[in-house]
């Protein structure tokens, strides 16, 4: 009688300890767009009200400039930037063209003028004080970026036992919490469009992490192991730049890797690499990353058109066009850079990069409402999050908004900093963290 009762026993605690292991993950913003992938923060309880004087719990300048969103696990808030050192470039020294296909500059690339210090900050999160920083490589970027980028604008990711930093062309690497570098990974390096810089996030299921390399030169997925760094399988991809970071989306026992790219939306085996099924791609310049829930992907882009994709994964199979698995479209007012909300049923989105908000049915994609103008922000790279019943929009010019999330348009408050933003918050228990040109805040009563 007593095998049974200590197998039984065994059981309960291999289950406790599951449970709290998936608990923890969805306490904490672990990667980009956070633990559930959606922009979501499930247990937090951030306030809906701030200004310089009010609920300002720490605000703190950070060195470097970055667009890279915060990841919190635990009390420690992880971000990466890029830190200038030495003198910069004479005017004379420095290249009239990008390299690469950024022949074509435009008037909005800028030029490395300075070398950068590639640079891993551990802060504590209730304090706001600096407990290690790890310069993972210095160097001059072998490329420009755009005007409104960085060189930094990666977000790190963790799978609560260690922190992966990703600079793109700088390479990925490995760290405990206490700092130390276990392993790191180089890719070589990007030639982006018209030199524009770099975006998509790496990220992780198991033991496997997953980076994605679109650029203008040969294109590649690659899955590593996630403890050494060595490449457990790469695929030639043909695709134009692209920003966006992958979904991982548990299926039938296994794991899909969705990319949202131009030429074609692809998923992928995450154990094999191989192709599951495909979809027509986006527009140019593919920069929001999918959101998935109750059985449905959604991958969207707007630049220079709109395209949005509602995909039942699990009847997915081959090239789905025509086929049921391809729910429904909706080809208006969808996002350039920001990625996309999905908030119960909820799928909130801007219109290009500007203050004009559709709110979608996710099951069926009729408008709960749609081109609605919001009187404080006129200009959005900053993606929307959600916590506790409330939508959070940052604009550039320093003000968030505060929606109820529900079908109706409703505004709870409208709250201005001495910043300007265009990283996406990252919302951990009862605070938001919002990282400025300038300061990093943490916002909280």
């Amino acid at each position: 009688m007593r095998l049974p009762l200590i197998f039984a026993i065994i059981g309960l605690l291999l289950s406790s300890a599951i449970f709290a292991q998936d608990n923890a993950y969805d306490q904490n913003w672990p990667q980009w767009r956070g633990p559930l992938a959606t922009g979501v923060a499930p247990h937090a309880t951030p306030p809906t009200e701030w200004s310089e004087d009010k609920n300002v719990r720490w605000k703190i300048n950070l060195p470097g400039k970055g667009n890279s969103s915060p990841i919190i696990w635990g009390d420690v808030l992880y971000v990466l930037s890029a830190v200038g050192v030495g003198e910069k470039m004479a005017e004379d020294k420095k290249d009239e063209e990008p390299a690469g296909d950024g022949r074509r500059r435009g008037r909005r690339g800028i030029q490395p003028e300075q070398v950068q210090q590639f640079t891993v900050f551990a802060i504590d999160r209730n304090t706001g004080k600096t407990i290690w920083t790890k310069v993972a490589r210095e160097e001059l970027p072998h490329e420009g970026t755009h005007r409104d980028g960085t060189w930094s604008a990666n977000s790190p990711v963790t799978d609560g036992e260690m922190l992966y930093a990703y600079f793109g062309s700088r390479g990925l690497y490995a760290y405990d919490f206490d700092g130390n570098m276990k392993w790191e990974a180089d890719f070589g390096n990007m030639t982006t469009r018209r030199g524009f810089g770099e975006g998509s996030s790496p990220v992780i299921h198991g033991d496997i992490i997953v980076v994605n390399w679109d650029h203008e030169e040969d294109d590649f997925i690659v899955a590593l192991n996630k403890k050494t760094g060595k490449e457990i399988w790469r695929n030639e991809r043909d695709e134009p730049t692209s920003w966006f970071t992958p979904l991982l989306i548990e299926q039938d026992g296994g794991v899909q890797v969705i990319t949202s790219s131009t030429n074609q939306i692809v998923s992928y085996d995450l154990k094999t690499g191989e192709t599951i099924w495909t979809s027509s791609g986006m527009t140019v310049n593919s920069i929001p990353s999918p959101v998935n829930a109750n059985g449905l992907v959604y991958m969207m882009s707007g630049f220079r058109g709109s395209a949005l994709q509602a995909v039942r994964y699990a009847d997915a199979s081959g090239n789905i066009k025509g086929s049921n698995a391809l729910v429904w479209e909706y080809n208006q007012d969808t996002p350039y850079v920001p990625s996309p909300l999905l908030y119960d049923n909820n799928l909130y989105f801007f219109k290009v990069n500007g203050g004009i908000l559709t709110n979608l049915n996710a099951t069926s994609g009729e408008p709960h409402f749609s081109r609605q103008r919001l009187d404080h922000i006129k200009n959005v790279y900053a993606s929307p999050v959600g916590a506790n019943g409330h939508v959070y929009l940052t604009g550039r010019e320093g003000f968030t908004m505060v929606l109820k999330n529900g079908p109706e348009f409703n505004v709870v408050a409208a709250n201005e900093l001495d910043d300007s933003f265009d990283a996406s918050a990252a919302i951990v228990g009862d605070a938001i963290f919002l990282r400025g040109h300038r300061n990093l805040y943490c916002i909280g009563k």
